[in-house]
């Protein structure tokens, strides 16, 4: 259990933001205009989906119950995104089995957070993996776009941005996006309590979201 937990730290906002402002740094470094800007708007829509479907459950209850859909997992979606990509870039001008091993060791470490974000029961298989694969188009259309650029800084600099985030993100405190999530959803919606998972097993008060 205490494994899984650990992979399910590694999706949180407070190790995949940093590390995705890492990249965007690091692409800054390199001055690669077009690149930064096409990760920040990626990345960004990313975010921006899975804020928009757990906003649209909490606060009119849109969601799947045959499939205990009520949102992204974010946690599968942020790793999912930066996982693949800060790998992609940090051995980019190694040689191609390398480069492709890299990728796949990314793909891999992202695919077992989803997998932990369910063991924890922290999500339903059907929003990690719809979580991990909004993710992973998320990197595959940055690392298509990155794939015709030649010019970059050196691979080492963002492996030195991210390995103190891997070391010292997992002690800090979890940032409460929940909570901020519900109280959006309750302002927009208008309603007194959120939806919740709840609802779909029967009638009964809305109580606070799980």
């Amino acid at each position: 259990m205490i494994w899984w937990q650990s992979l399910s730290v590694l999706g949180s906002l407070a190790v995949t933001g940093p590390i995705g402002v890492a990249i965007a740094v690091w692409l800054l470094a390199g001055k690669s205009w077009r690149l930064t800007l096409s990760w920040c708007l990626l990345f960004g829509a990313g975010m921006a989906l899975v804020v928009l479907t757990k906003v649209a459950f909490i606060g009119w209850g849109v969601g799947v119950p045959s499939l205990e859909f009520a949102g992204f997992s974010g946690h599968a979606m942020r790793a999912a995104a930066v996982f693949p990509v800060a790998f992609y870039l940090a051995f980019r001008r190694w040689d191609l089995p390398h480069r492709q091993l890299a990728l796949m060791a990314g793909i891999l470490v992202a695919m077992l957070i989803a997998v932990a974000r369910v063991y924890v029961m922290a999500h339903s298989v059907s929003e990690a993996v719809t979580g991990c694969l909004l993710g992973l188009v998320v990197a595959a259309a940055f690392i298509w776009h990155a794939s015709t650029e030649n010019h970059m800084a050196l691979s080492r600099v963002l492996m030195a941005l991210c390995i103190p985030v891997l070391l010292v993100a997992p002690r800090v405190e979890p940032l409460p996006t929940e909570q901020w999530m519900t109280q959006l959803a309750l302002l927009l919606s208008g309603h007194d309590r959120p939806y919740t998972r709840s609802l779909w097993r029967g009638p009964g008060p809305r109580s606070v979201l799980r």
